[in-house]
Formats: structure tokens, sequence, C-alpha cells
């Protein structure tokens, strides 16, 4: 155990889905959803592999007796993936990224009522004021004029994409936890990932815009950067305790307002700053029950299932 290194471990991975997240919303005007999704996800698959290789665990880490279970948290993930990437070509990056922060606290919901879980008074408690965090992020969104587009884009249905990508990542938790009881990581993020890229090569109907060089550079850095930061996230979980590593999830949205500022020229009005703050509390609180309940294990967090961008 090493805290410090697990720390600097969570960091680096919060910068490097940031920093994919941040090359998503550069892209999404010029190139169809399912395209970025496609890319994203195969060339995840390449740090992915020579990690598991350089550990000796390839293939054999792709052994699974549970391929259902994949199929339902592929699925699941992959369409909170889409939800998400559509939601950052209409929202500011911090704005996405907050909303992106109610998971946790849906899944607080989910497994109550899947899983059976007894939640206690003091975790509903934190669930509903974050659930009012939420609603204060959402409200600058929500206005008349923010509707003005309609389906075909706005604010206002970005949070709505945002917020049901939320809902499918706190799903997806749910089936990790499941898949975890038998499943090792890499099978269960190499799963993830291989049926998110069919899914997105098969919107190919739909849609598809050939990337020029400098474009297809990116799209490549945009899936080794979730990649490597799906791997830092598990080394990050083996170096120190869950409930200590966990909270620094949140720094994501000191890189997203700053990236936001500096490449994007937004900044988050105060409505989301201070949403973004009671959902963080609530999501802090959240962690530290659980731990001390013994809810929250090790290797149910090293899945890292809630990351579908």
């Amino acid at each position: 155990m090493s805290p410090l290194l697990g720390i600097s471990l969570k960091l680096l991975s919060a910068l490097s889905f940031t920093l994919m997240s941040a090359g998503i919303k550069t892209l999404a005007s010029r190139y169809p959803t399912g395209e970025l999704v496609f890319f994203r996800s195969f060339f995840a698959l390449i740090p992915l592999i020579a990690w598991l290789a350089w550990r000796r665990e390839f293939p054999a880490a792709l052994k699974t007796s549970n391929l259902r279970g994949h199929l339902k948290r592929g699925v699941i993930g992959s369409t909170g993936m889409f939800l998400g990437f559509a939601a950052l070509h209409l929202l500011p990056l911090s704005d996405a990224v907050a909303i992106g922060y109610a998971a946790p606290l849906i899944v607080v919901v989910l497994a109550a009522l899947i899983l059976k879980e007894r939640v206690r008074i003091y975790r509903w408690t934190a669930v509903a004021v974050g659930f009012l965090g939420v609603l204060l992020m959402l409200s600058p969104h929500m206005g008349a004029q923010s509707f003005g587009h309609g389906l075909s884009g706005g604010p206002a249905i970005g949070a709505l994409l945002a917020l049901g990508g939320a809902f499918c990542s706190a799903f997806a938790s749910i089936e990790v936890r499941l898949l975890t009881q038998t499943e090792k990581t890499g099978a269960i993020v190499f799963y993830f990932m291989s049926l998110t890229s069919l899914l997105g090569l098969l919107t190919l109907a739909l849609g598809w815009t050939t990337p020029d060089w400098t474009d297809f550079a990116l799209l490549v850095v945009i899936g080794i950067l979730g990649g490597l930061g799906q791997i830092l996230l598990v080394q990050a979980y083996r170096y120190g305790d869950a409930s200590l590593i966990a909270p620094f999830e949140y720094s994501t949205m000191i890189w997203a307002t700053a990236l936001g500022w500096f490449v994007f020229g937004e900044w988050p009005v105060l409505a989301v700053i201070l949403g973004s703050l009671i959902v963080i509390a609530s999501g802090i609180y959240v962690i530290l029950r659980e731990q001390q309940l013994g809810l929250l294990k090790k290797e149910t967090r090293e899945a890292g299932p809630s990351r579908s961008v």
C-alpha cells in the first residue's frame, strides 16, 4: 500500500479521462457520435492489451463464464457513452462533467432496488441532498429559451442527455458489481470496449465522415487516453483504500473547468458551481459511509464501471 502513489495515479486517471472528453468535444461538431464512440473504444484496446500482456495475463484474463452479463453491461454502458458524447457537443465541458456526478448517487438507489442492499437514513439523506444539487446544476439549461432548438440540439437537450448518460453509468455500475463476483477486471474492460467498438461501427449506415490525418491522430489519442485512464484507475486502487482514492474522482471538475476556459472559452455559471459542490459533498459522504459499512469493495471500484466516457 502506498496512499500517495494511489492518489497520484487517480489524479492522472482523472486528467486522462478529462483530456479525452475535451478531445471528443473538439471533434463532436465534425463527426457522428457513433464514429467517435468507435474510435474511443477501439483504440482504448491497445493500451489495455499491452498492459495485460506486460502483466502476463493475456489472454488468460479474458476468460469468462458470464458472457450474458458482459453483453448486458456492454449495451448499457455503450448507451451511456453515446449519450455522454452527444452531451459534450451541446454543453460546456465542465457542465457535462458535473452532471455526470449524479451517477454515484443513482447507484445507491439502484443498489437498494436491484441488489436489495440495505440503505439507511444517512445515505438516503445524502442522496436526496445530492439530487437537489443536480437540479441546481440543471436549472441554467432548463429555461424555455434553452429548448429553442428543439430535438436538433441545444443546452436543454444536452443536459438531459448528460443526465441520461449518468443513469446508464449507474446501471452499468450495478452490472459490474455482479460481474466482479466471477470475472476479472481485464475481462470486464475488454468485453465492454470490444462490444462498444462494434456498436459504434454499426452506426456506419447512419453516417460516417472520413477524418483527415490530423483528426485521425486526435481520434487515436482519444482512444489511447481512454484506455490509459482505465489502467491508471485500476492501479490507483491497488495502492490505496477505496475510501481514500475514490473522492479524487471529483478532481475532474478542476481539469474540466481549466480546459473549458483555456480551450473552449467556457466558464461554468454560479448555479453549476454550487450544484456540483453539493453533489460532490454528498458523493464523498456516500463513499465514506459505504466504506464504514463495508459496502465499498476494492474489486468493484477497480473495474471502473461508471467510466462510460
